[in-house]
């Protein structure tokens, strides 16, 4: 029975009556109260009304549901709503978030879950009280139904699934983000609800990945099926709380042109409170970083993926490249020797970058990579292109003994003796990883890459970033070794060890002598 969303039971009874339209329950403000903050920056708690985002996503939610969002839009607070209503009114429901860390699911738990439950009018919750109540989980004694909120969920059925910023999971817990997919998702029957929502994270990991088939499924012509996920996109600018007045806002010349070519791409006009609101908040919040907006505060999911996750290393010059142009068509040049520099992994990784040095520019043209390949086939590769080779420069650890097969020996005398005639360098190892990190970040300004030939490389050269301390919730100064590592570290011997014919040996940068060694 359909109930108007501006009833007010004047009673009991009527209130009854009106708790059999589920619309009602989440949108009238009659049951449930959340936890926001005033204008003056307090707690406040106030009726339980969905906004426009929340409302368009209730019309639209399905089986599998993935939202790429800006933030703060209320997600999180409409789905804590949902599931409590749902395990409410509906007996043997087991109903979870996952959050993206232990504080967050305490928050969410206390603020939004708990919080609506205890706020029941008390008629209902006399009615449907609480069997059991822990710091997580609330089990409710009429009809065996239950929400829970924690890092981690997969024991059971779980019918009605929320998983909050996969993303930042993604980023920094890939184990957890692994947890979340084989286990956590698959928990949910095929007539369940899950929803995972999040900011974008860089273009890699199970979210990045998920939100690109969600997108390529939609643009299919055909009805969804219970097992695809349907893709949400929420943008700052379909928010009208997004909205400032600009008196006082210094919008550039290129803050225009920016949003004259989004609204070109979209077909929308952004006014000037919205635009005030855009460049005020990048100023003020994120001291003007462009890319933490494309982040955060998306205006195509597109641009949500454009930038590259916090504690990357190449970030700002592939990022100066791409501005200058250097990262495009840049074919091979007949009649000029290519390098080659290598990473040969400690498992059983290896990358290769191909190079040319063409007057003052360094041409990388090609990039090639493999696991578990022998050196065989990475010479046969390289033949395969039939250029003239210059020097293949090799990182320092080339010359240490190891297994391949059944052989053991070093890799440059395994090469050696699958390409006579080739010439090899050893790179020196520099003194601190860090150093040499340094070193190819200034070593960016000459290079130009080909956009197709060097599309693995150039992925892992954004992707390639510092470690995760979990328990400092800080980026540690070391790099993480992952698939990204190989790539940045063979071009980091590029940086190391190439000089253009025309410098002499003694404008080699001096080593060190202290401090950790890194290859």
């Amino acid at each position: 029975m359909a109930v108007s969303l501006d009833f007010v039971p004047k009673d009991d009874a009527e209130l009854m009556q009106a708790l059999r339209d589920p619309l009602w329950r989440v949108c009238s403000g009659q049951l449930y109260w959340i936890m926001t903050k005033a204008t003056n920056g307090e707690a406040a708690a106030v009726p339980f009304k969905p906004n426009r985002h929340q409302r368009k996503m209730m019309r639209c939610m399905w089986h599998r549901n993935i939202i790429l969002k800006a933030r703060q839009l209320g997600f999180t607070t409409l789905i804590a709503i949902l599931w409590l209503d749902h395990a409410l009114f509906n007996a043997d429901q087991r109903c979870g978030i996952v959050a993206q860390d232990r504080e967050s699911a305490e928050v969410i738990f206390r603020d939004k879950v708990r919080f609506a439950y205890s706020r029941l009018p008390e008629v209902l919750r006399v009615a449907m009280p609480l069997a059991r109540e822990s710091a997580s989980e609330l089990l409710f004694a009429h009809n065996n139904s239950s929400i829970r909120v924690a890092t981690s969920l997969r024991s059971g059925t779980i019918h009605r699934l929320h998983v909050s910023e996969f993303g930042k999971i993604c980023a920094k817990f890939p184990d957890k983000a692994a947890e979340v997919v084989t286990g956590s998702l698959q928990a949910v029957p095929i007539d369940g609800v899950a929803v995972i929502e999040s900011t974008a994270e860089g273009q890699e990991g199970e979210f990045f990945a998920m939100v690109q088939k969600a997108r390529a499924i939609g643009e299919q012509d055909r009805d969804l099926n219970p097992r695809d996920y349907r893709f949400h996109f929420f943008a700052w600018h379909d928010a009208p709380e997004y909205a400032i007045d600009f008196e006082g806002v210094v919008i550039t010349k290129k803050d225009h042109e920016y949003f004259r070519q989004i609204e070109a791409e979209l077909g929308k006009k952004i006014s000037l409170f919205q635009r005030a609101w855009y460049v005020a908040t990048r100023d003020a919040d994120f001291a003007g970083d462009e890319q933490k907006m494309w982040q955060e505060y998306p205006s195509t999911p597109d641009e949500a993926f454009k930038i590259s996750t916090q504690g990357t290393y190449y970030a700002v010059q592939l990022a100066t490249a791409r501005k200058q142009g250097r990262i495009g068509k840049v074919p091979y040049t007949p009649g000029v020797p290519v390098n080659t520099f290598w990473d040969i992994g400690a498992s059983d990784g290896t990358a290769i970058w191909l190079h040319q040095r063409v007057g003052l520019e360094d041409r990388f043209i090609g990039f090639i990579e493999g696991w578990g390949e022998p050196y065989g086939y990475f010479v046969s590769e390289l033949q395969k292109l039939g250029y003239v080779w210059g020097t293949h420069y090799l990182p320092h650890d080339a010359e240490h003994k190891r297994q391949q097969g059944l052989v053991v020996a070093a890799p440059i005398d395994m090469l050696r003796g699958l390409t006579p005639g080739w010439q090899y360098e050893i790179v020196p190892r520099v003194d601190e990883i860090l150093h040499g990190i340094q070193l190819t970040r200034d070593a960016f300004a000459s290079c130009w890459f080909d956009e197709t030939a060097c599309a693995a490389g150039i992925a892992h050269l954004s992707l390639y970033r510092k470690e995760w301390n979990t328990r400092l919730a800080a980026w540690k100064p070391t790099p993480r070794h992952d698939e990204h590592s190989e790539g940045a570290d063979a071009f980091r011997q590029f940086a190391q060890g190439y000089r253009p014919p025309a410098m002499s040996a003694g404008t080699r940068p001096k080593r060190r002598t202290k401090g950790a060694m890194a290859a």
